[in-house]
């Protein structure tokens, strides 16, 4: 069952004081939902393996007028637990806690049958878009429990919840991502103040998209900055109470 509040409307104090944490952060959506939740109040954690692009959305932000971002350059495709340990160090000496965290860093793949799927490839798309989610989500849990009310969104996709021919690997890693979703939520639940969720941001125009479907006019497809209020919700304080679900950023 999926859930939609693309009509939602976010209060410009929505992330006041909340400290967000975004993997992905230097390109696409993981751009746009950095400058978005600086626009709202938060100060974001800018995580992206290029650190010239995270240096020049932390530039974006500034010049907006957003809270000062902090840059932690990683590559999810070679990190092991001990780097996000580091990281969540970091954060914990800088900030004492951490509100949200969303996951939208992302590989691709391949599109190609099972059969003919390169198996270092695999283990790459699956590194970046489980492990990692994985390993970055155990070394945060401490930082969230500080929060009030912490947030945790993971990135899905309709490939995630109905498999799709070709879709190898990254299909199977969104199943898997629905599955850490689900079970993470059930063992908060009762316990912890924080909510875990996924969102499939849908069709949208990134680069990722682009390379998905060669031929589609980019123009034609959905910006960015169309989805953010599904990512406002989940992130501000409305969405108290709203964990272990799956939801869209656009209907279908």
């Amino acid at each position: 069952m999926s859930e939609f509040v693309g009509a939602y409307q976010a209060p410009s104090d929505l992330l006041k004081n909340k400290i967000i944490l975004i993997t992905g952060a230097g390109d696409g959506i993981g751009k746009t939902a950095a400058k978005t939740f600086a626009a709202h109040g938060a100060t974001v954690v800018l995580l992206g393996r290029t650190t010239p692009k995270l240096e020049a959305v932390y530039d974006e932000i500034e010049t907006a007028g957003g809270p000062q971002p902090a840059i932690f350059p990683m590559d999810l495709s070679g990190a092991q637990i001990e780097d996000f340990e580091s990281l969540a160090e970091a954060v914990r000496t800088e900030f004492g806690r951490l509100d949200g965290l969303l996951h939208n860093a992302g590989l691709l793949g391949q599109r190609t049958p099972i059969g003919n799927y390169n198996f270092s490839a695999w283990q790459q798309v699956m590194q970046v878009n489980v492990n990692a989610a994985f390993g970055l989500t155990k070394a945060m849990l401490p930082l969230l429990e500080e929060s009030e009310a912490g947030s945790i969104i993971f990135t899905s996709s309709s490939v995630g919840t109905k498999g799709k021919a070709y879709w190898g690997a990254y299909s199977v890693s969104k199943f898997a991502t629905e599955g850490l979703m689900q079970i993470l939520a059930d063992e908060l639940e009762g316990v912890s103040s924080i909510r875990v969720n996924t969102l499939n941001p849908g069709a949208t125009r990134t680069s990722m998209r682009a390379t998905a479907y060669p031929a589609e006019n980019p123009k034609a497809v959905t910006t960015p900055e169309e989805i953010m209020p599904t990512y406002l919700y989940l992130m501000g304080d409305d969405s108290k109470g709203e964990s272990g679900k799956h939801f869209s950023a656009q209907q279908r």
